[in-house]
């Protein structure tokens, strides 16, 4: 076996075409590519600049046994962002040798985006959908018309920018833009000279100058130097991995456990945790692989800490044999959410699902969850639970310690036919910070909630459980309409008390003067007057939590809100149990 050392330095151009022929691969242990544009922006600034870009750690791969049992991935070819962000499977049983980049993947890929691939990230204010509106494919282009100037913020000299086509568009009108790709149609002197000579760039000498530095750059000068380990042993690899990942681009704690998970997974992890993280966003809902590792952990696991320990080849031996039942789990907890009309804005801890994915794992009842009419007492105990401890912020703080003390109830309590809100509510019934009670105080505060704060919509869900949130998709509606109150006057009120009273968005923008409505319905209530509307589509006051014997005239707002305060109040504590 040959020694493990340094090696003679290769150029750009060497490494890209490694990649390209599937020399350089990426072993399971590496996490996703994480490096923005303005990254990759700044790397090719530097190389430029002559700033030295750290050595590289390559693993020479010749053990077949290697080969046969760990997976191994083609380097990003195309980058978009969420929905193109994986790795290409490659199988390597049979393979010649190749050479596995320990320490070094997220500045290659960089290298080979910025060269030959494209980056896409997400446009402001856009929902996330793969097309080119939401993620307009960029290439990288440098500007040759001058050097950024000294007090630019990133501190860089050369202008290099990532651009859609219609942003190259209107700046190549003003600008020299070169795509920095179409230097490799200029690999030697002369040639680019040719080019320079036939757009008469020839007298520009910045923009030859730097084109030359360009080509020098990639072809030339030999910038990728690198370390080969040729030990076969991938515990000894997994050691080093640990170690030359400690810098440069932060290795999270999780990310290196996926890795780990991935390695010891006998199917392919990426591609199933990828798979589900996309099922679950059909669902309107974003998950991460660390959700999905946490899941794991509670299901099987007593200590359910990010530990290494925790992952070894035993553990994520159960997590994979018991994989589609999981996977299924996951997968109808979050369908169960968006019935009961939660989305991922709502849904403010993910960790909260967590006790629901065990419930419904370990109760066998994937299968059946989603059905109309059956475990309905299953189904309100789990949606009491999500609700509550999302409004009292229960997993704010020390979540691990949270999930482990609900996981012991859960567990304790499994053979019995409901979800154990009242357990897990009594488990932490002294933890002032985490108790599930909701006092007539803290109701109270609740009521106030503010039509656009983040917890109104599930307040009101959990209000109105009865509504079928999958089949329709509800509004939050004033029941007083908003424009009268928008367009008082002091004037117009002989008691300025009662002013104050119907100004204070506290009663009339709250919970308290809020419902929840159907697209449909509260299109066509608009702003007419409560009364008017409760009368002219004969509106069952008991399904819309309105008061029954009360006046529904505005002018008797300040009654209104009273009685509906008192009825709001008892509705929630009987949901709750007091």
């Amino acid at each position: 076996m040959a020694n493990s050392g340094f090696k003679t330095p290769i150029s750009i151009s060497d490494a890209i075409e490694y990649i390209e022929q599937r020399k350089f691969l990426l072993p399971a242990i590496q996490r996703k590519f994480v490096w923005s544009s303005e990254q990759i922006e700044v790397l090719f600034d530097s190389i430029m600049r002559d700033y030295p870009i750290n050595s590289f750690m390559i693993w020479n791969v010749t053990s077949s046994q290697t080969k046969n049992n760990y997976k191994f991935y083609e380097f990003l070819k195309e980058y978009r962002a969420f929905f193109k962000d994986e790795n290409p499977y490659i199988p390597t049983k049979g393979y010649s040798d190749f050479m596995a980049v320990i320490d070094g993947q997220q500045r290659l890929t960089s290298l080979y985006l910025g060269l030959k691939g494209t980056y896409a990230y997400k446009m402001p204010r856009k929902w996330w959908k793969d097309n080119e509106d939401c993620l307009p494919t960029r290439r990288l282009y440098i500007n040759l018309s001058s050097q950024l100037p000294k007090d630019d913020e990133r501190k860089m000299i050369y202008n290099f920018k990532f651009l859609a086509d219609n942003e190259f568009a209107k700046l190549n009108k003003t600008e020299d833009l070169f795509l920095v790709g179409n230097i490799y149609d200029y690999r030697e002197d002369e040639a680019l000279d040719d080019f320079i000579d036939s757009i008469q760039w020839k007298d520009k000498k910045y923009a030859k100058s730097t084109l030359r530095k360009l080509r020098k750059v990639i072809f030339d000068n030999k910038l990728i130097n690198y370390y080969q380990e040729e030990n076969q042993d991938i515990d000894s690899v997994l050691d080093i991995f640990i170690r030359t990942n400690s810098g440069g681009e932060p290795l999270s704690f999780s990310n290196l456990l996926m890795s780990i998970t991935t390695a010891n997974w006998k199917r392919d992890a990426r591609k199933e945790f990828k798979s589900l993280v996309d099922a679950v966003y059909n669902n309107n809902f974003i998950i991460s692989a660390d959700l999905i590792l946490k899941c794991c952990l509670v299901l099987f696991n007593d200590n359910i800490k990010f530990q290494v320990a925790n992952f070894n080849s035993d553990s994520v031996s159960v997590f994979d044999k018991n994989w589609d039942r999981i996977k299924e789990s996951i997968e109808v907890a979050f369908e169960l959410l968006k019935k009961w009309g939660f989305n991922d804005s709502s849904l403010r801890a993910k960790n909260a699902i967590i006790p629901i994915v065990y419930y419904i794992y370990h109760k066998n009842l994937e299968k059946e969850i989603l059905k109309d009419h059956i475990h309905q007492e299953e189904k309100m105990n789990m949606r009491k639970w999500l609700c509550i401890s999302l409004l009292k912020g229960v997993f704010g703080g020390q979540s691990d310690s949270v999930l482990s003390r609900i996981r012991k109830v859960l567990k304790d309590n499994i053979i019995e036919n409901r979800f154990p809100f009242e357990q897990i509510k009594a488990e932490f019934a002294s933890d002032d910070a985490k108790s599930l009670s909701l006092s007539d105080e803290v109701i109270d505060d609740i009521l106030k909630t503010q039509k656009d704060a983040p917890d109104c919509y599930t307040i009101l869900t959990l209000l109105y459980s009865h509504l079928q949130y999958d089949k329709v998709i509800y509004h939050k509606d004033h029941l007083h309409p908003a424009s009268k109150f928008n367009k008082l006057k002091e004037s117009d009120f002989s008691d300025s008390n009662k002013y104050t009273f119907y100004k204070n968005p506290e009663n009339w923008n709250s919970i308290l003067n809020l419902q929840l409505l159907s697209g449909a319905s509260n299109e066509s209530k608009n702003d007419e007057d409560l009364k008017d509307w409760v009368k002219d589509n004969n509106i069952d006051l008991a399904s819309h939590l309105i008061p029954l014997n009360t006046s529904l005239d505005f002018n008797d707002f300040v009654t209104f809100i009273n009685e509906r305060k008192k009825l709001l109040l008892s509705t929630l504590k009987s949901i709750i149990g007091g």
